[in-house]
C-alpha cells in the first residue's frame, strides 16, 4: 500500500520480500470501515469487493453481540471478509501497475544511513542505495531492530492456536458444542470455512516459542479439553498460532529510515484492527514521504507521520488490553462483560466502541478549530458523483461552497472542486491526501496560509 502512494507521486520505489512465495494459508482477514474508505479514495474497493465477503458492522468490541448503531456516517458501513493472500495479492498488482518494483527472495541484513540517504545490504551481499527506507518487516522487524528503537510492552501472557482442517463430525454436533461451550470460552470455535473445510480457533496450553508450528495433536488436545471432544479433526490446510503480546516502537522514525505496520506496534488480533492499523498507516505516511523526496515538504512534514500516527496505535494497544480482560473466563471478567453489554445498548456508548475499532473516530490534532478539524470527511456527494472519486491521485482538494477560493500557485498539489451544492454545512474545506480536514473556512489568505502548512511553498 505505501509503494503504490509513493507511485501516485512518482516516486521510484522498490520493495524487498524475504519471502520467495505469497502467503499459502488462506486465513482471513476483515478491512474495517476507514480502510475500506482509503480503498474507495484510491479507486481501489471496486477491485477488491468481489473477492471478499461483506459483514454488518458490529459485534466488534470483545465479540459482543451488539449490532451497529444507526445512522453510520459512513458509505461503507461494513465489515470486508477477504483471505490475506488475496488481499496481498491485489495490492501487490497495484503496486506493480503503478510502477513500483517487488524482489522476492530478498532480506534486508544489514543498513548505515548518513545525511544523503541509506545504504541497504542484502542477504546475497547486494548493497543498495535509497534516499529513505521503511521498515514494514513484522512484529520481529530487522529494520528495528537494526535501528536500535526500543519497542517496550508485555511480553504474551497467554497463546490462542488458530487453523483449517477438516473434521469428521456432523455439523449439529459442531454447532451444538460451540453454542454450549461459547458462552464460557471466548476464544473458541468451529466455523465453516468452504469445501468440507472448518476455520478453527481454541486456547492453547501455554506459551510457547512461536517460531515452531503448532500440531494437529495441539489442537486435538485443546478441543478435548475445552468441548470434551477432538470432533474428529484431520487434514489440516494450515496451523497457526497467536499470542497477545502487545508493543509500541518508541519511534517510528529516525533519521531517513522509518517504520510502520507490525515493524511499530503489535498487539492481540481482537477486533481485526492490525491489517487495519498499518494499511491506515501507509496512507498517511505515503504523501508525505513523497513530498520530502520530491523536495516540497514543508520542514516539519515528515515528523506529522509519528506525531499522527503513534497515538492512534497507542489507543489500539488499549482497547485490545481490554478487550482481552473481557474474553477472560474469571468470574471478574465475566461480572465486566455483563455489564458492557448492557451499557452497549445506550446508542452513544455502542457507536464509540464502533468507531474506535473501525477508525473512523480519529481525530488528529491539527490545533484550535471545530470539531470536524483533523477528522475524516465522509464520502459526500458532489458536483458529478462522490467525494472520494476525486482523490484517486492521491493529492489534495479544496471542496469550496463559496465558489470564491483559489488553490493558486499549490495547484500541482491541490486539486479545486468549486460545488455550492457539495452536502457540506461549512463554506469550505481542505482536504490532505488521505482524505483528513486541514483547513475550514472562507477567507482566501488563512487558507493560504494553511497551504503552506500542509503542502510546502508554491510553486510560483
Amino acid at each position: 500500500m505505501l509503494a503504490a502512494e509513493l507511485r501516485l507521486h512518482n516516486v521510484r520505489v522498490l520493495v524487498l520480500e524475504k519471502e520467495t512465495e505469497p502467503t499459502s494459508f488462506i486465513r482471513i482477514v476483515g478491512l474495517h470501515i476507514r480502510s475500506l474508505e482509503l480503498m474507495a479514495m484510491r479507486g481501489l474497493l471496486e477491485r477488491i469487493l468481489p473477492h471478499g465477503r461483506q459483514r454488518p458492522a458490529g459485534a466488534y468490541f470483545a465479540a459482543i453481540p451488539k449490532p451497529a448503531p444507526t445512522g453510520l456516517d459512513s458509505r461503507y458501513a461494513y465489515l470486508l471478509g477477504i483471505p490475506q493472500p488475496v488481499i496481498e495479492r491485489l495490492l501487490e498488482e497495484h503496486a506493480v501497475e503503478r510502477g513500483a518494483q517487488v524482489r522476492r527472495g530478498r532480506a534486508v541484513t544489514a543498513f548505515a544511513q548518513d545525511d544523503e540517504g541509506v545504504t541497504v545490504e542484502l542477504s546475497d551481499g547486494e548493497h543498495l542505495r535509497t534516499r529513505y527506507l521503511v521498515g514494514c518487516d513484522g512484529a520481529r522487524s530487522t529494520v528495528r531492530k537494526l535501528l536500535g528503537v526500543a519497542f517496550p510492552g508485555e511480553p504474551a501472557r497467554t497463546e490462542t492456536l488458530m487453523g483449517a482442517m477438516e473434521v469428521g463430525v456432523p455439523p449439529e454436533e459442531i454447532a451444538a458444542a460451540v453454542t454450549a461451550v461459547g458462552d464460557t470460552h471466548q476464544r473458541f470455535w468451529l466455523r465453516p470455512a468452504g469445501a468440507g473445510v472448518y476455520s478453527v480457533l481454541v486456547p492453547a496450553a501455554g506459551v510457547s516459542d512461536r517460531s515452531a508450528p503448532p500440531t494437529m495433536e495441539d489442537f486435538r488436545q485443546q478441543l478435548r479439553a475445552i468441548a470434551g471432544t477432538d470432533f474428529g479433526v484431520h487434514s489440516p490446510r494450515w496451523l497457526s498460532r497467536f499470542g497477545d503480546a502487545t508493543r509500541l516502537a518508541e519511534r517510528y522514525r529516525v533519521g531517513r529510515v522509518l517504520l510502520a505496520g507490525d515493524a511499530a506496534h503489535i498487539h492481540p488480533p481482537i477486533g481485526g484492527q492490525g491489517l487495519n492499523l498499518g494499511v491506515q498507516d501507509a496512507v498517511n505516511l505515503g504523501w508525505k514521504l513523497a513530498a520530502q523526496v520530491r523536495g516540497w515538504a514543508p520542514e516539519s512534514l515528515l515528523d506529522t507521520y509519528q506525531a499522527e500516527r503513534h497515538p492512534v496505535a497507542a489507543a489500539v494497544l488499549d482497547n485490545t488490553r481490554a478487550q482481552t480482560e473481557l474474553l477472560s473466563t474469571e468470574p471478574g471478567a465475566q461480572a465486566v462483560r455483563r455489564l458492557l453489554t448492557e451499557l452497549m445498548d445506550f446508542d452513544e456508548v455502542n457507536r464509540h466502541l464502533l468507531e474506535k475499532i473501525t477508525a473512523i473516530g480519529i481525530r488528529y490534532d491539527f490545533g484550535e478549530g471545530p470539531d470536524l478539524l483533523g477528522r475524516r470527511l465522509p464520502d459526500l456527494d458532489v458536483k458529478h458523483g462522490h467525494l472520494y472519486g476525486l482523490l484517486h491521485r492521491g493529492r489534495g482538494l479544496l471542496l469550496d461552497r463559496t465558489e470564491r477560493l483559489t488553490v493558486g500557485g499549490w495547484s500541482d498539489r491541490v486539486d479545486h472542486l468549486a460545488d455550492p451544492t457539495a452536502a457540506l454545512d461549512v463554506p469550505a474545506v481542505l482536504l490532505r491526501p488521505d482524505g483528513h480536514v486541514a483547513w475550514i473556512g472562507d477567507d482566501q489568505q488563512d487558507l493560504d496560509g494553511h497551504l503552506t502548512r500542509w503542502f510546502g511553498r508554491p510553486a510560483h
